[in-house]
């Protein structure tokens, strides 16, 4: 879940924990004698709505970001893994990144060295189903890409 994401879901938990709120306050302000379920509702809601998420997502955010396929990452395997969801998962399939694409080579069957993948990366490829264009990621990116690959592919 991205950041954009997570922001509005945790603005729609806490305007509607703000709303019952309102109507426990309204509830309790006129004297009424039976408050105690709003009150618990707008309980239920705040610790349900934005606790129990908060938590969730940093513990989440925490593993994901230093973790693939069980292997625990660099922080420039980590930037490798974004760039293959960006320019290489569209083609190949890699469970750590979750991509399963039937056109480039099964990643996690042939598990390439960091060399061949830079090679590749490089220099592109023209057999099988379809034809890897070179240069698609360049630079730390392309040697980021292939750390990774090698890292977390097959495993």
């Amino acid at each position: 879940m991205s950041g954009t994401e997570t922001a509005v879901v945790v603005a729609f938990w806490a305007v509607l924990a703000a709303g019952l709120a309102v109507l426990t306050a309204r509830v309790v302000l006129r004297g009424e004698r039976h408050w105690t379920v709003p009150l618990a509702a707008t309980a239920f809601f705040v610790a349900c709505g934005l606790v129990v998420p908060g938590l969730v997502i940093a513990a989440g955010l925490r593993v994901s970001a230093s973790t693939a396929g069980g292997v625990k990452l660099t922080s420039r395997q980590v930037e490798g893994r974004r760039a293959f969801a960006a320019d290489c998962a569209r083609c190949h399939t890699l469970a750590a990144s979750n991509a399963v694409a039937p056109v480039g080579p099964d990643l996690d069957a042939i598990r390439p060295p960091a060399a061949l993948v830079l090679d590749a990366v490089e220099h592109g490829r023209a057999r099988g189903n379809g034809q890897m264009p070179a240069g698609l990621v360049t630079g730390q990116a392309a040697r980021d890409v292939a750390d990774y690959v090698a890292a977390v592919a097959g495993r």
